[in-house]
C-alpha cells in the first residue's frame, strides 16, 4: 500500500502540483494528502473522503483537531478535521444498516483542478458514485468540494443533479475545531435561535407530532455532552477560546442549520477513537443542511454549501 500511495502522490504532484503552493504526498496516516501553502498559512486535504485534515493560519497553530488514532486506510471514517457528511446527515433516513453520515467519508475522491496565485491556493476534488452501483437515488448526483486557502480557509461543497428526478439530501461540513479546553470556550451567534436537543428525544415532539424547539439565550457554554441542531442561524458564528487566546469565526452560505456537538466523557469513552481526554480538546461547529433544513436538488440543478473559517487573536 505504501508503494502504491507514494506512486499516486508522485503522479498527482507531476500533473497537479504548483511549485511552492500545492504538493501531494504519501501521508503517515496511510493515504495521499494535498498540501496547500500560501503566505505562511497551510492546509492539508485527504483524497480519501475529500476531507480537510489541517488548517494552520499564518503565525498560529492548527485551527482543527485531528484524533491521534486517525488513519486514511478506509477501515473507518477519520475522526477530526472537516469530514464531509453526504448525502445524508446522521443515520440513513430509512435503512439503519447504512453508515452514519453517508458514504463519501470513506470513499476516494478525484482531483479536478488546482490553482495558485499571489494570495490564495485552491484544490477541487470530485466524487461520483461508481457506475453500476446500487445507490439509488444518489447515483445521479455529483459532488464537488473546493478548498481555498488564503487569509481564511474557504470550503465550498456543491451537489449537482445530473439525473431526471429531484433528490432530497441532508449534509454537513462536520468541523472539529481545536480548543484549549472545551469547558472554557464560548460560542456566539445563536442568541435567540431555536434548536433541537438531540439528547432529549422524548421532548423533541409535541403531542401533535410537530417538532418541539428550545431557544438559546446568550452564548453557548459546554459543561456536559451537547448535541444540538440550531435552526435559522445567523450568518456568522464565533468560538472564543481564552486558553489559546484566539477567536475562530465561521461564516456560512447555503445553510440554515448548524450542529454543535461534543461527546463529553462517557460517550467519548464509548467512541474509542478520541485518545485520552480527547473530548476536552475540540468542539464541533458544523455548517449543515440538517433536519428541517434538508434540501431538494432539482434535475439539472445544484446546491452550494459553503463555510469560511478565519482565526484572530482575542
Amino acid at each position: 500500500m505504501a508503494m502504491i500511495t507514494k506512486a499516486m502522490a508522485q503522479d498527482l504532484d507531476a500533473r497537479h502540483g504548483v511549485h511552492g503552493a500545492i504538493s501531494f504526498r504519501d501521508s503517515a496516516l496511510g493515504g495521499v494528502v494535498a498540501e496547500l501553502r500560501i503566505a505562511g498559512a497551510t492546509a492539508a486535504v485527504a483524497l480519501r473522503g475529500g476531507q480537510v485534515l489541517s488548517y494552520v493560519p499564518r503565525g498560529g497553530i492548527d485551527a482543527l483537531w485531528l484524533s491521534p488514532m486517525s488513519r486514511l486506510d478506509g477501515t473507518k471514517a477519520v475522526r477530526g478535521g472537516i469530514p464531509v457528511c453526504w448525502p445524508w446527515f446522521g443515520p440513513h433516513p430509512s435503512d439503519p444498516g447504512q453508515p452514519a453520515h453517508g458514504f463519501v467519508r470513506r470513499a476516494d475522491w478525484h482531483v479536478i483542478s488546482t490553482l495558485a496565485g499571489a494570495d490564495s491556493a485552491a484544490i477541487s476534488l470530485a466524487y461520483r458514485h461508481p457506475d453500476g452501483a446500487s445507490a439509488a437515488p444518489w447515483r445521479h448526483l455529483e459532488l464537488v468540494i473546493e478548498v481555498r486557502l488564503g487569509t481564511t480557509l474557504d470550503i465550498a461543497l456543491t451537489t449537482r443533479n445530473c439525473g431526471d428526478a429531484a433528490t432530497l439530501i441532508s449534509q454537513a461540513l462536520h468541523t472539529y475545531f481545536r480548543v484549549g479546553d472545551v469547558s472554557a470556550i464560548g460560542i456566539d451567534g445563536f442568541d435567540g435561535c431555536d434548536y433541537i436537543d438531540k439528547l432529549d428525544m422524548s421532548a423533541e415532539k409535541t403531542d401533535s407530532g410537530s417538532t418541539l424547539l428550545r431557544r438559546q439565550r446568550g452564548p453557548i457554554a459546554i459543561a456536559e455532552e451537547i448535541d444540538r441542531i440550531y435552526l435559522g442561524i445567523s450568518d456568522v458564528v464565533t468560538v472564543s477560546d481564552p486558553i489559546l487566546d484566539r477567536r475562530i469565526t465561521v461564516a456560512n452560505e447555503g445553510s440554515a442549520s448548524t450542529v454543535v456537538w461534543n461527546p463529553w466523557i462517557e460517550k467519548a469513552a464509548r467512541l474509542g477513537d478520541l485518545g485520552p481526554d480527547g473530548h476536552h480538546a475540540f468542539v464541533c461547529v458544523e455548517t449543515a443542511n440538517a433536519d428541517t433544513d434538508r434540501r431538494i436538488v432539482a434535475p439539472g440543478g445544484s446546491h452550494l454549501l459553503r463555510t469560511a473559517i478565519a482565526v484572530a487573536p482575542l
